[in-house]
Formats: C-alpha cells, sequence, structure tokens
C-alpha cells in the first residue's frame, strides 16, 4: 500500500494524489493548476487507464479541472463523489473545456501569425460530456466498498455545496490502514452550508493547509460589512464589481445581498439592481436552488421550509450570453455586478475590471483566496494599474476586501479540525497550501499536540504499511528566480514566527509583577536596538 505525493505540494492548486494497493489503483483528486506555481509536478507514475477509482472531494476546478484530461490519456474507470458535486461538476467541466478550446482557437490564430505550430486544447467539451458519465455518486456516512482490499466513506466537509473529506479503509497482507484525505476543510458559521464535521480517528491524515499561518477577523459582521460597501458605492453613484467564484461564493454572496434586501440594510436605494454576469454562476446557482437539504443548515433549512428561496429576489438579473454581459456597462445605473473568475485571471470579471477600475466611484470587493500570481492578487497588493486586453488602466476605484469570507478554515480552524483525533495518527501529511503557510502550521501541530507532520515535495512515495518514505523528492522550481525567493522568504518568515511568539510572551506578562516587566522590556528594548537595521 502506496501513496504518492503529486499536485498541490507545496502550493495551493493542482490537487492529485496516487493511492495503490495490490488489486486497486485510485487518484483522489485530479485539479488544474492555477495561478503562479513555483514547483514542477511530477509526472503520474502510472498510466491513466490503469486507475480504477478517481474519488473527488468537491467540484472546484482545482481538485477537478483535470479529470477530462485524464479520459482524454485513458482513464475509464468510476469518479466517485457526492451527488451535489456531480450536479455542480456536470456544468464546471463543461465550462472549462470550453475555455480550454477558446484559449486554443486563441493561440492557434496568434501562431498561424507567427508560423508557430497548432496548440491543442488541453480537453475539449466532448471529453468533459464522456467523463462525466463516468461519476458516480455516494451519499455522506453510506462505508462503500471499492474492492476486496479498499473501502471509503465520505464525510462533509463544510467547504462548498457536496465537499466531501474522504476516509479510505485498506486492508492487505494481514494488515489493516486508516488514511484521511480532508479535502478543502471548510470555514465556520457560512452561510448555506454545514459547518465541517470533524473525524476522531486515522493512521494516516493528508490535510489541506491553505490557511495555516492567517486568522480570519472573526469579530466581522459580513452582511453589514457588504451593506456599508454597497451604500458608500451607490451613494457615489458607482459600481459595486465582485470577482466571485462561480459555485460557492456567488451563491454566499446572493444569500447576504437577499438579507440585506430584506432588511432595508441600504438606504436612498431600493431597489439596486444586481447581476450575475456568468453563465457558469447561474448554471450553479440553479443547482443551489434545487435546495440539497442534504447539505444545507440548520438557518437555511428553515427559510426553505417557510417557502423562501435563499438566493432569489426580484431585482435578481441572469446573464448569460456575451451581447447581455456587454449591456450591464453600457447601462449607466449604479449596480452590483457579480462574475467569474474569482482570481480575475480569465472570464468575463476582465471586462468588467476594465470598465470600472478607472472609475474612483465604484468599488472592486474582493470575498475570496487570491493565489500568489493572479491579477486579484495583485490588485489586492496595491497596484496603481494593471494591463487589460492590451491597454493599461489605471486603479483608481476602491479596492475592498472582506475578511473572513473565505470558505476555508483559517489557522483557528484548522487546528480545531485536527485536534478533533483522539490518538495521534502516524504521521499527518500536509498538502495544498503555499510554502511559509505549510511550514508555520507543521510546526504549530508539532509543537501543541506532538503529532509527527511532514510536508512533501511532488513526487515523494510513502509506504503506508511500514510507515515510512520510499522516496523522498526535492523541490524541482520552475524558475531558479523564483528557489531564491521562497528560500528567502522562509527565512524571513522563521523570523515572523518568532515575533509571533514574542508578543505571545508580552500578553503573558499582562498579570505578571512589575519588577518582571521592566526586566522583560529592558531586555527587548535592548534587544531591538541591537538589531536595528541602519536608515
Amino acid at each position: 500500500m502506496k501513496l504518492t505525493f503529486i499536485g498541490a505540494c507545496h502550493e495551493v492548486t493542482g490537487s492529485m494524489h496516487l493511492l495503490e494497493t495490490k488489486d486497486t489503483k485510485i487518484l483522489i483528486d485530479c485539479g488544474m493548476e492555477q495561478g503562479g506555481n513555483v514547483y514542477e509536478n511530477a509526472e503520474l507514475p502510472v498510466a491513466f487507464n490503469q486507475i480504477d477509482y478517481l474519488l473527488l472531494t468537491h467540484a472546484h476546478i482545482d481538485h477537478a479541472g483535470m479529470i477530462p484530461y485524464a479520459y482524454k490519456n485513458g482513464f475509464n474507470g468510476t469518479v466517485i463523489t457526492t451527488n451535489a458535486s456531480m450536479d455542480l461538476d456536470s456544468i464546471m467541466l463543461l465550462d472549462s473545456a470550453h475555455i480550454q478550446e477558446q484559449e486554443a482557437e486563441w493561440q492557434n490564430r496568434k501562431g498561424k501569425r507567427s508560423g508557430k505550430g497548432l496548440v491543442e486544447p488541453a480537453y475539449t467539451v466532448e471529453e468533459a460530456k464522456q467523463v462525466i458519465k463516468q461519476f458516480k455518486s455516494i451519499p455522506y456516512h453510506r462505508l462503500t466498498e471499492l474492492s476486496d482490499t479498499v473501502s471509503i466513506q465520505l464525510i462533509d466537509a463544510g467547504h462548498l455545496l457536496g465537499s466531501a473529506s474522504i476516509e479510505i479503509y485498506i486492508k492487505e497482507d494481514g494488515i489493516e490502514k486508516k488514511i484521511v484525505f480532508s479535502g478543502d476543510i471548510g470555514n465556520f458559521s457560512k452561510p448555506l452550508i454545514r459547518d465541517p464535521e470533524y473525524i476522531t480517528d486515522a493512521d494516516y491524515v493528508v490535510m489541506e493547509s491553505t490557511y495555516g499561518d492567517r486568522l480570519h477577523d472573526r469579530g466581522l459582521n459580513h452582511i453589514a460589512e457588504l451593506a456599508d460597501i454597497i451604500q458608500r458605492t451607490l451613494d457615489r453613484n458607482g459600481n459595486v464589481v465582485i470577482p466571485a467564484f462561480a459555485v460557492g461564493r456567488t451563491q454566499e454572496i446572493l444569500y447576504m445581498i437577499r438579507h440585506i434586501k430584506a432588511e432595508g440594510l441600504v438606504k436612498g436605494h431600493e431597489g439596486f439592481p444586481v447581476y450575475v454576469d456568468s453563465p457558469l454562476a447561474v448554471q450553479a446557482t440553479s443547482v443551489f436552488k434545487e435546495n440539497l437539504l442534504e447539505c444545507y443548515d440548520e438557518e437555511t433549512k428553515e427559510l426553505v421550509m417557510n417557502g423562501i428561496n435563499p438566493i432569489q429576489f426580484p431585482e435578481l438579473k441572469l446573464s448569460l450570453t456575451a451581447d447581455d454581459s456587454k449591456a450591464i456597462n453600457f447601462d449607466t445605473t449604479p449596480k452590483i455586478i457579480i462574475s467569474a473568475s474569482g482570481m480575475c485571471d480569465a472570464g468575463r470579471i476582465r471586462h468588467h475590471l476594465k470598465h470600472n477600475l478607472w472609475r474612483p466611484e465604484c468599488s472592486i470587493v474582493f470575498a475570496g483566496y487570491q493565489a500568489e500570481g493572479t491579477l486579484g492578487r495583485i490588485l489586492q497588493d496595491g497596484a496603481d494599474s494593471v494591463r487589460l486586453f492590451g491597454e493599461e488602466i489605471n486603479v483608481r476605484a476602491h479596492i475592498e476586501t472582506m475578511g473572513g469570507m473565505s470558505s476555508h478554515a483559517d489557522r483557528n480552524g484548522l487546528m480545531t479540525w485536527i485536534s478533533a483525533y483522539k490518538d495521534a495518527p502516524s504521521k499527518v501529511f500536509l498538502v495544498h497550501g503555499e510554502h511559509s503557510s505549510m511550514e508555520s502550521f507543521a510546526q504549530l501541530i508539532r509543537d501543541k499536540l506532538g503529532f509527527e507532520v511532514e510536508c512533501p515535495y511532488s513526487g515523494s512515495e510513502f509506504d503506508l504499511a511500514k510507515a515510512e518514505f520510499i522516496y523522498r523528492a526535492e523541490p524541482v522550481f520552475i524558475h531558479k528566480e523564483r528557489e531564491i525567493s521562497v528560500r528567502n522568504n522562509a527565512i524571513y518568515d522563521e523570523l515572523l514566527e518568532t515575533g509571533s511568539r514574542i508578543n505571545e510572551l508580552i500578553a503573558s506578562y499582562k498579570v505578571g509583577c512589575n519588577k518582571d516587566i521592566k526586566s522583560l522590556t529592558k531586555a527587548l528594548n535592548e534587544l531591538v536596538e541591537k538589531w536595528k537595521m541602519e536608515e
């Protein structure tokens, strides 16, 4: 029984892991890489036509986006996931395939002028349609046998409609092991869906670490915060542009806007229009509207039982065609525009940014994680201008970030999830996190829980029966300058972690005696003077 780490190793996107027993080969997720990647991923060590099952944690493209590529390259096994994830992927993968075809067509037009060869799309719409036929859904909490050696069970991860952690039970040559893949662990008290469920036992845990070094601001009332942004922007006669993931975040925002309208939280602009400008988001919203009570939280269930659609209101306008999308920016009425992609790297949102970024009366509202290297992160980081469609656009709009809106658990949420294990797993493997986040969270688990934690690089192989690495891969950097940057950042992150420990030490002296407080203050001041950099 062997586990090979392929994708999302010291990076946030492109999740993929290979689990092998004597009679079964299983992929856990088959995700697409997004944003600026630092490391090269190892090749899958077996052919796709040898994969028996693909277990999908949830429908987001960074976990599911390469499933049609696997089909194109010979995968003919079964994709197992929840019913909601299957429904969502039946539209998301077709949308992704359409984007792949468009991108290849654009590159071929460009390449033809320069004499370059033809570019083939990663996969086609037809290939996406065919692999969707291989999906099979199972409910949460139903133990399902896949082979003589492997059984699985899905547990609600609370990250997205239908998201799951996966418990895998392996029996081979008299040895029994349980391995848990966390998938993306959800934030707590999110609209619409339930909080993540806890798992209490495992021999091995493969766990995400996206926000392993950060805390969400729990003091924020997101509905009040969004209402305030809308109020200020509409008062300026501007538009509120919200880049949002088509699946999950768009529906959460609609839930909040319905509440804002129902409670009259925005004054003087009653009836303000709200556009969802993404065909994928429109289709995904229809999946949410089917009221999959299996996934909804109690508050949302109560609304549904009272005949209230939690994400529907009269002023909601759904934009499907390209002409619908263009018309939005020719309408001068102040409005809310929700459009994909959530990180601004593709899709209709880039057109809306082009029309609104330069206008100081407008607001661009980020309500989700922005990966390093994406246009969304560049705007968040304070860029004065950005290039869109060959044109330099000045950034004069208000750039707003709704902290804590992430569908990922923060450091405390992750610690709560891993702390639920009553006995220490033999190993905790951290994946799906930037290098600094992963290493920081690994040390926190070691310090607080005493668990053995590993942060494997792509290509690493682990023997689950012997509890030892068969092969520890070294990082392979895409660009040399990124290697130097990551190395320097890692050293600086150690300094930041030390600073956090000093702050904790200072906080502990709040109830200390005056003599000790004065001694500590003197020592810290001497340290500051010794190491203060010259200006």
